[in-house]
């Protein structure tokens, strides 16, 4: 069936209203970047404090060399980054294995599942039975889930009516707890007015 751009649109709103719970900081900008495989070089010693030296490139121009400075010398001081010296006497930041590991969650702010133009009448089910010792891991992959648009059916089971495989593969993985997740896909659900409602798509027919 094709969707709509209110459909699309909704969906969008929808998930915006759950981004904005958890805003970007420069931190967490720099992380990022650091993962896409951006380089700054940078001048000074650890106990003073990194400077970036040369132009930045035009995806570090979001962030002021300022701030970026700030968030670097930060993120050193929390071993979230290492400082490699080079031959010329300068040195680069790159990302250490806890700072990849944080890129990465991070990275989920920019994730989002695609409204294809027509629907194939499939809901996706995640059934999720991470055990109480981690706890805190089930609660943020409950935020982002919801973050991603599901619709929480009861505790640890949700739904979304587009195809969103390789978005909960990644975020299992991240997690370590691929075991702990079931992954379904239904062509009838005994609740679809109420979903439909949910994702704003009350004129798509089955």
């Amino acid at each position: 069936m094709r969707i709509s751009q209110n459909v699309a649109k909704s969906a969008r709103k929808r998930v915006a209203r759950h981004k904005g719970r958890r805003m970007g900081t420069a931190k967490k900008k720099v992380l990022i970047l650091l993962l896409g495989g951006l380089s700054l070089g940078l001048s000074g010693s650890p106990r003073t404090s990194w400077k970036i030296i040369g132009a930045m490139s035009k995806e570090w121009k979001e962030l002021s060399k300022q701030v970026a400075e700030r968030a670097i010398n930060s993120l050193y001081v929390s071993r979230l980054i290492e400082v490699k010296e080079n031959p010329d006497g300068t040195c680069t930041v790159v990302l250490d294995d806890r700072g990849r590991k944080k890129a990465l969650t991070y990275d989920l702010s920019r994730m989002k599942i695609e409204t294809p133009a027509m629907w194939d009448k499939q809901w996706r089910m995640i059934s999720s039975d991470i055990p109480e010792g981690k706890k805190a891991v089930r609660d943020e992959i409950r935020e982002h889930f919801l973050e991603l648009g599901f619709f929480e059916l009861h505790d640890s089971v949700f739904i979304h009516p587009f195809d969103c495989f390789k978005e909960i593969e990644y975020i299992s993985t991240l997690y370590d707890v691929r075991k702990h997740l079931r992954f379904v896909v239904a062509n009838y659900v005994d609740n679809e007015d109420q979903l439909k409602k949910f994702f704003g798509m009350e004129h798509v027919t089955t």
